[in-house]
């Protein structure tokens, strides 16, 4: 099985340097309507797939992307570096977990989770 994670944004080719920067991609391909950001490693699985779409964003987003990493203060200081957006106050800390909810360049929201 083979599956992505679609982003709607205005625009894909504007946006796809902050996936591509955010989770390390080595290959992104660009087209009119579609940027697709292939993860680390070349393998095709679960590529980022940002679509063009008229409309703006609404509301909160009912699905999102949750980016594990050892150090969440370094990855939320460097994502916010390349133009996310920070959304409410600070880390969340809930069930022995901890998160931030950052947006990215286009609103749509992700979590860095420690």
């Amino acid at each position: 099985m083979r599956f992505e994670i679609t982003l709607d944004c205005p625009d894909p080719a504007a946006l796809a340097p902050f996936w591509a920067a955010a989770v390390g991609a080595e290959h992104v391909e660009i087209g009119e309507r579609y940027a697709t950001v292939h993860p680390p490693g070349g393998d095709g699985r679960c590529p980022i797939v940002l679509q063009r779409v008229p409309e703006a964003k609404q509301a909160k987003s009912r699905a999102h992307l949750d980016l594990y990493v050892d150090d969440l203060e370094a990855e939320v200081d460097r994502l916010v570096g390349l133009g996310a957006s920070p959304v409410g106050d600070g880390p969340v800390r809930e069930g022995g977990e901890e998160w931030v909810v950052l947006a990215d360049p286009a609103g749509n929201e992700f979590c860095v989770c420690r």
